[in-house]
């Protein structure tokens, strides 16, 4: 019997490109469920759950999942960090998958980001710029936030060396600053540019999206890699193995 997936966020636009790369990948679409509906009853009649909703409602899929004992897919962002912390923890208990982006070309662009950050040292100023459509509503991105872990981590630094866009007399920037700025206009389905600066030269690593069906793919992909797992929280390079 082919794969069944129960679809949360059906409504949105990364739900309806999931339903149709569910599809298209010959697998079943077991329910799909948005606010207000029953999410229980739609994750109970799936083999797995992919999730492209709000974070208000991730805390809830989690829950149910623990009780039903259903592998989920976790692709919404926006979460702030110390929920995110505490959602982390309880999904620890099922096999899941969470990412910020599942696009294939992105995540090995995460991988790239890492080998970079590693070489090249504190004389490269490392800068991400991320734009999105007009309609987005968080920002950073959720890929963008995964780049600037990335760097934090390779440079041994914490969030506050995070600047978020700058403006006035700022001084001369400081060697420990990692730079974000979100763009938002039109219907750009998602470009991250990863920049790394010193005298005399600079790296530019750049995805360019242009249809979000890559994003619906690489869940599908997840959902499918996921079932049968162990229970622990995986990434999209689990999935690629790209670690």
């Amino acid at each position: 019997m082919p794969l069944s997936i129960h679809i949360n966020g059906s409504r949105g636009r990364m739900g309806q490109a999931v339903a149709a790369a569910v599809r298209e990948a010959g697998l079943t679409v077991a329910a799909e469920t948005d606010v207000g509906d029953d999410l229980r009853a739609g994750m109970a009649s799936a083999d797995a759950v992919i999730d492209f909703s709000s974070p208000a409602a991730t805390g809830e899929i989690l829950r149910h999942a623990l009780e039903l004992r259903k592998p989920v897919v976790i692709g919404t962002t926006g979460h702030e960090a110390a929920e995110r912390k505490r959602l982390l923890a309880i999904a620890a208990g099922v096999p899941c998958v969470w990412a910020g982006n599942f696009s294939v070309g992105v995540n090995l662009l995460f991988a790239l980001t890492r080998r970079a950050a590693a070489v090249l040292g504190a004389d490269y100023d490392a800068e991400v710029v991320e734009m999105h459509h007009r309609f987005k509503k968080d920002a950073p991105s959720g890929t963008a936030a995964r780049l600037l872990e990335i760097i934090l981590e390779e440079r041994k630094l914490t969030a506050e060396a995070l600047r978020h866009g700058r403006e006035g007399l700022t001084g001369e920037r400081q060697p420990t600053e990692v730079g974000v700025h979100a763009l938002r206009g039109g219907d750009v389905v998602g470009d991250h540019t990863v920049i790394f600066a010193a005298l005399g030269e600079r790296v530019e690593l750049v995805h360019k999206a242009s249809d979000r069906g890559i994003f619906a793919r690489g869940a599908v992909r997840a959902a499918r890699w996921i079932v049968g797992r162990p229970a622990g929280v995986y990434d999209m390079q689990d999935v690629l193995a790209l670690k």
